[in-house]
């Protein structure tokens, strides 16, 4: 399986260029730890408010007219469900969005506020109706992980930070869920800045993808086990078939942490790094806070992936 490249990842940047912003790598002096330092690159402050943008409209853009007449479907928690929703409504394609019930109000709203007809299924049908709908309607699958242009896309994330950051740089963590992110921004940094280790962080109540990285095989959980973390936007029950294969060759390791140090993660990040970041887009830096030991390294950047979250969540968690 051929994984994504360098030309692929360039190819991407210019394309995305003037829709994603791209996005500052922050130095955060209030989190610093004796010898270790922290950047932040805040994937929140996208127009969608989450990295996913940049896969989505790479994979939109890339599309054949007569690709764009049949329309498309996805499927998604919330942030791709967003992305693909305004990608689609700037390039004028119809889009509809596969969610589980259980997703976030608020990105639920916000995915109908783009335009796109939204509908609801039980969790363990998000991935299965997309297939049904394309068989029925004809429309083009875009998938949130597992597809070239989504990784590509998304790795343009890993090419900032390797242009902007600072020598001593060793180690970028990211979070997993399906797997898109980490692979392109892994596969970014190992092409161009191949001495910094990338190190990815996801919920210990959705440890998939550690869980796969260790045993050199794709690992499955129950979606009733994945759906118990606060991080919603990481509860897919196994990486994707293509990210695996870029986990295996660029990541260099895989932490979790804990419920309490994700909610404990966004509280400080609001108050402290003057930034709202949902439980999802928090678990790289309650990675760094937390498992210091595990992660290795002095000089860290870490993605903060999103910033939807709901209102009352985020009110619950600073009270705390």
């Amino acid at each position: 399986m051929t994984l994504v490249g360098l030309e692929e990842l360039r190819a991407a940047q210019q394309r995305i260029a003037g829709v994603a912003v791209r996005t500052p790598l922050l130095p955060c002096p209030w989190a610093a730890d004796g010898d270790r330092r922290l950047w932040l690159k805040p994937e929140s402050l996208q127009p969608t408010g989450a990295f996913k943008i940049r896969g989505a409209y790479n994979r939109l853009a890339s599309l054949t007219a007569e690709e764009r007449a049949r329309g498309v479907v996805a499927q998604s928690s919330g942030n791709h469900a967003q992305a693909v929703a305004y990608a689609a409504a700037l390039l004028g394609i119809r889009a509809v969005i596969v969610m589980p019930d259980t997703s976030p109000a608020v990105k639920v709203e916000n995915t109908r506020g783009f335009g796109s007809e939204v509908m609801l299924v039980a969790p363990d049908r998000r991935d299965t109706v997309p297939a049904e709908l394309v068989a029925e309607h004809g429309y083009v699958w875009v998938p949130p992980y597992d597809d070239r242009h989504i990784i590509a896309g998304q790795g343009t994330v890993g090419l900032e930070i390797a242009e902007d950051a600072p020598e001593e740089l060793d180690t970028v963590l990211v979070p997993v869920s399906g797997g898109g992110l980490i692979s392109g921004t892994a596969a970014a940094l190992k092409l161009t800045r191949p001495g910094i280790r990338v190190v990815g962080v996801e919920p210990e109540l959705a440890a998939d993808a550690q869980a796969s990285l260790r045993a050199g095989e794709r690992i499955a959980w129950p979606v009733a086990d994945t759906y118990r973390t606060v991080a919603d936007g990481l509860r897919t029950p196994s990486v994707g078939v293509l990210p695996f294969e870029h986990l295996t060759t660029y990541v260099d390791d895989i932490v979790t942490v804990t419920e309490d140090e994700i909610r404990d993660t966004v509280a400080v990040l609001a108050r402290r790094g003057r930034l709202v970041a949902e439980p999802s887009g928090a678990v790289s830096v309650a990675g760094w806070f937390h498992r210091a030991a595990e992660i290795g390294g002095r000089a860290a950047a870490a993605v903060v992936s999103g910033g939807n979250i709901e209102p009352k969540l985020l009110a619950e968690l600073l009270a705390g």
